[in-house]
This record gives structure tokens, sequence and C-alpha cells, in this order.
């Protein structure tokens, strides 16, 4: 049963973002994971990767790779990723088991040597990526289905894409980054009645903090 707020009412009472609804794989990514505050630099760095594999192709298609693609690409280990050598690019373009996209392989190995300068630089991914949590003040009032389908990007999430990129980064767009954004907590957009949604307020408010030398922003953006 769905409302007009865009939740829907399981079998087991519990009210849900719309978005989960279709399917099983769904329903468990949004019960166990999604917009769970991470501070984890591989989990960070293995969804900034997935996400860019996922642009122009729906998440679930990605989420049912998944597990191919972490064999793929060694855990995604950053420092395993970064030793990538074109010989294993090309056997990658012909693994039936994950995405055989070319540029987006390539980017991910970009992106882990990218991930070790950001790491050198700022002591670690998760200080980077938490340093563009947005204000409050720069969320929705209310959390609503109509509200977030308004919220491809946002102001922060292009502050971030634009630093990624400034910093070399490749398959790292605003609406990109914003999914990523919201799939590991920096905002919580689980739905106003969302079952999810207080815990996840919760645990975000443990994070919030966590980056203690919050980086130069760039004024451009």
């Amino acid at each position: 049963m769905k409302n007009d707020e865009g939740l829907v009412l399981g079998d087991d009472g519990r009210f849900r973002c719309w978005w989960c609804a279709g399917t099983e794989e769904y329903r468990a990514y949004h019960d166990r994971e999604w917009g769970r505050p991470v501070t984890d630099d591989r989990v960070l760095f293995e969804k900034i990767c997935l996400e860019g594999f996922q642009s122009g192709l729906s998440w679930l298609t990605i989420l049912r790779k998944r597990e191919n693609f972490r064999k793929a690409f060694a855990a995604f280990d950053i420092d395993a990723v970064a030793r990538f050598r074109p010989a294993k690019v090309e056997a990658l373009l012909g693994d039936a088991g994950i995405v055989r996209h070319r540029g987006k392989i390539e980017s991910v190995v970009n992106n882990a040597r990218r991930a070790r300068e950001t790491r050198a630089e700022c002591g670690s991914l998760a200080e980077f990526f938490w340093s563009f949590q947005p204000d409050p003040a720069d969320r929705p009032a209310r959390v609503t289905k109509s509200a977030l389908m308004g919220l491809a990007t946002t102001p922060a999430s292009k502050r971030l894409s634009g630093e990624l990129k400034r910093r070399g980064w490749t398959y790292v767009g605003p609406t990109t980054v914003y999914a990523f954004m919201q799939a590991m907590g920096l905002v919580n957009d689980h739905l106003e009645g969302c079952f999810r949604r207080a815990e996840i307020a919760a645990k975000q408010a443990k994070s919030t903090g966590f980056c203690t030398k919050p980086l130069q922003r760039l004024s451009s953006f």
C-alpha cells in the first residue's frame, strides 16, 4: 500500500521509501545499507566506483552484479586496483559478470590512483568525503517523494564533484556524486515516516563532525 508521501507499507507493518518496493533486492538494500553513514575507505571507494558504473543503467543491474565487481576489482582494495595494468583492463573487458565498458573500467583504475593521492593528503577518504556533508539548512524542510524527485543534484554534490574532477577523478558528475552521498549517509534521504529515517539520523549524528580538518573549498564551486 502506498500513500501520498511516497511511503510503502510492507507486509511486516513497516513504512518504507517508495523506490524499494519493486524487488526483494531493493528492499534488502534499503533496509540494511542505503543511507547508513559510512567511514570505511574501502566501502566509500567501492560505492563511488559502482555509482560510476551505474551511469546510464539501473542501480538494480549493478546491485545484482556487485559480487562480480568485487571479484573483478580485488574487493575494491585501493592499493591493489591502483596497480592494475593495461593487460588487466583488457582481461576485464572480457568478463561477462560485470559491465564491460572500457571507459568505466579504466576510470576505476584511475580513481584508485587518485584515491591514494587524496588519502595521502587528507588522511583518509572518509576525512575528505565527510568534509562535504551539507549544512542542515541546505536540506529540504521535509524529505518527501516530491522533494527528492527535484534533487538530482545539490550545491554540496556540485562542490564535491568539482573538487573530485579537479583532483583527476572521472565518472564523478554531480548526479552520480549525489547518489553516492545518499547511499553513504552524508545526507539522510529516507522519507519522513520511513522506519529507517530515525535510525539513520541517530547514526548520522555520531558521524557528523567526523571530519576534524575541513578542506578548503574551491571558490568557483
